[in-house]
C-alpha cells in the first residue's frame, strides 16, 4: 500500500464523520463539517502531489482517487438536500454524470484501459468541492457555484466519454 492510496483510504474513511457534523443542527456544527470537508479536499490534493513526487501513480490510484472524490461531494450534497440547502436537480445531474463516467471506467477497465481524469475533469471537481463549501457554510454565491460546476460536470463528462470512446469500444 503507496502512502497516497493510504491518504486516499483515510479519506474515504472519514467521510461518516464529515457527514455527522453536517447533519447535526446547529452552525457550529456546520463549522466543523467545513473545516472537516477541507481536510478532506486537502487530502486529494497532498495524495496526488504525493504520488507524482514519490513517483507512486498507480492503477489503483487513478481508481480510487476519482471515487473518493464523488463519494465525498455526492455525500456532502446529499447532506445539503437533506438540510434544505440546495435543490435536488442539480444534484441528480451531477450523480447521473459520475454513475455514466464510473460505468464508462469500469468498462474500459474490463478491457484493460485505465483512462485517467484529464484537467477538464479536475475543473469539475474543484469547482464542485468549492461550491460544497459555499453551501455548507452558507455563503452567497454557493447556489451560483454549484450550478457552473454543474455545467463543467455534464461539459466533462460529455469530453471524457467522447475522447475516450473509440479505445473503449
Amino acid at each position: 500500500m503507496t502512502i497516497p492510496n493510504a491518504i486516499t483510504l483515510i479519506r474515504i474513511a472519514a467521510i461518516p464523520l464529515f457527514a455527522a457534523f453536517l447533519l447535526l443542527p446547529g452552525y457550529q456544527n456546520k463549522i466543523i463539517a467545513a473545516a472537516i470537508y477541507s481536510v478532506l479536499v486537502l487530502s486529494d490534493a497532498v495524495d496526488g502531489y504525493l504520488a507524482r513526487r514519490l513517483n507512486k501513480v498507480s492503477d489503483f490510484g487513478k481508481y480510487l482517487d476519482p471515487l473518493a472524490d464523488k463519494i465525498l461531494v455526492i455525500t456532502a450534497l446529499l447532506g445539503l438536500i437533506e438540510l434544505k440547502a440546495v435543490s435536488s436537480i442539480p444534484v441528480m445531474i451531477i450523480v447521473a454524470r459520475e454513475f455514466a463516467v464510473t460505468a464508462f471506467r469500469l468498462e474500459a477497465g474490463r478491457k484493460g484501459l485505465v483512462i485517467p481524469a484529464d484537467i477538464l475533469g479536475k475543473w469539475k471537481t474543484a469547482f464542485q468541492m468549492l461550491a460544497v463549501f459555499f453551501l455548507i457554510l452558507s455563503w452567497p454565491y454557493g447556489e451560483l457555484v454549484l450550478w457552473f460546476s454543474v455545467i463543467l460536470t455534464v461539459v466533462s463528462g460529455i469530453d471524457y466519454i467522447y475522447k475516450s470512446w473509440a479505445k473503449v469500444f
